[in-house]
């Protein structure tokens, strides 16, 4: 069994205050509030997205963070709990949407990093991010909003989040160079 880290369980603690924060920053914090929908940010000129986009981006790779320092079981347990945590704290309105894209976007990213990882930590972070993102962006707007108006930017705004991560994911790969 692998022993548990300090780094690993902030990394599993930071995942799981992902959650609370992006349901919090969807409906206080933006440079617009739509009206019965969420604040916005820009993520690129001319282009606007939900604000708790930057901590999904960043969710996504704790996630594989949890995982490369805790193991496969870590990571599975902070989808579960993150799941859970993203149904309590919603609003009504995002319960289902909030709690089905966190899990199925969660889930895809640890279907995807899981085999690559063996390729390389950097690799594996930024392709499962990637299909995490789209899949937690689809499913959100439509079953948020019925709308698909906010996906570039959802996309955009998860990307900037994965990228500006990767530091954080190389000081990772030389604290741990083995996979979990």
């Amino acid at each position: 069994m692998r022993r548990l880290s300090s780094t690993g369980l902030t990394a599993f603690c930071g995942f799981l205050a992902c959650v609370p924060l992006a349901n919090w920053m969807i409906q206080h914090a933006g440079t617009v509030c739509v009206p019965n929908g969420p604040c916005l940010i820009p993520v690129a000129p001319g282009l606007m997205a939900p604000s708790g986009v930057l901590l999904a981006g960043f969710a996504l790779v704790l996630r594989d963070v949890v995982q490369r320092l805790l193991g496969r079981n870590w990571g599975l347990a902070a989808v579960i709990a993150g799941t859970i945590v993203s149904i309590i704290v919603a609003p009504p309105g995002l319960v289902l949407a909030s709690g089905v894209a966190f899990m199925l976007s969660e889930l895809a990213d640890f279907a995807v990093y899981t085999p690559l990882q063996r390729r390389g930590l950097i690799l594996a972070v930024i392709v499962s991010a990637a299909v995490g993102l789209v899949v937690d962006s689809v499913i959100f707007l439509g079953l948020a909003f019925h709308s698909m108006d906010f996906l570039a930017g959802q996309i955009v705004g998860k990307g900037w989040a994965v990228l500006v991560s990767i530091p954080l994911v190389r000081a990772i790969r030389r604290l741990t160079p083995a996979e979990a």
